[in-house]
């Protein structure tokens, strides 16, 4: 069956989560508890993807760079990932969602880990929402291990250097197999990219909000989707109009 493809809709949405500490200490509370209310947020968005129409959405759980934090907020938001996990696995799982996660495994506890493998596992061949988490992500991290990989494979005589291309790289990045994030989205008014998905957002499009992430909801999500249809994604290319495509 054919189906329009609107270039208006973003097939794939990333967002980077800031502003959960900020949003709690501003009302005069731990920081974990705007971690809790970060989880609401999540919630909504997981609808609101769902919603719109796009195909992918990753979500900047936890960073590599997020280990120097004090021990008890770090515990406090592993907790609630794995959580989050076995409360929401159910319904999600129903709704034919798929769960993958990207970053070094290696350094999370088993509890938490052990959640990620069996949504992962559970959800593998579900075809709808496409949701890619974060955790213990870090870019330069991601990109220093493909080349790893890569170095690996020249070593053992599976690969030419000269075959090394920007499709190998992506090929043995975390992400291999999903498509760039057209749009990237982060809350609480700064405006950097905190090494989440460097190669990756070559042309993404970025929209900052002022808004801390336990704030986010379904109209500031669709209001993103608007600012990126007002865009005119040109990848390096002159400026053409905007029209639906049929894809066969």
């Amino acid at each position: 069956m054919n189906k329009i493809v609107d270039p208006a809709i973003p097939r794939h949405v990333a967002i980077i989560m800031d502003g959960n500490g900020r949003w709690a200490l501003g009302r005069g509370l731990g920081r974990i508890f705007g971690h809790r209310k970060g989880v609401e947020a999540v919630r909504r968005t997981v609808d609101a993807a769902r919603e719109s129409g796009i195909s992918y959405l990753t979500l900047f759980a936890f960073s590599s760079e997020n280990w120097k934090r004090p021990p008890d907020e770090v515990d406090g938001i592993m907790e609630l990932i794995s959580s989050f996990i076995h409360r929401e696995l159910d319904n999600y799982h129903r709704q034919n969602m798929r769960f993958q996660v990207i970053g070094e495994r290696s350094g999370l506890g088993p509890k938490v880990l052990n959640a990620l493998e069996v949504a992962e596992e559970r959800t593998r061949n579900n075809t709808g929402l496409h949701v890619i988490v974060a955790v213990n992500y870090g870019a330069r991290g991601e990109i220093a291990g493909a080349l790893r990989a890569l170095a690996r494979q020249v070593a053992e005589g599976k690969l030419d250097p000269a075959d090394i291309d920007e499709a190998a790289i992506s090929g043995n990045l975390d992400t291999a197999g999903l498509p760039d994030p057209d749009l990237v989205i982060r809350t609480s008014g700064e405006q950097r990219l905190s090494n989440f998905l460097l190669w990756q957002m070559a042309y993404s499009e970025l929209v900052f909000l002022p808004c801390n992430w336990p704030d986010f909801n379904r109209e500031l999500f669709f209001e993103a989707l608007s600012e990126y249809a007002r865009r005119n994604r040109r990848f390096g290319a002159l400026a053409e109009p905007q029209v639906a495509l049929t894809d066969t």
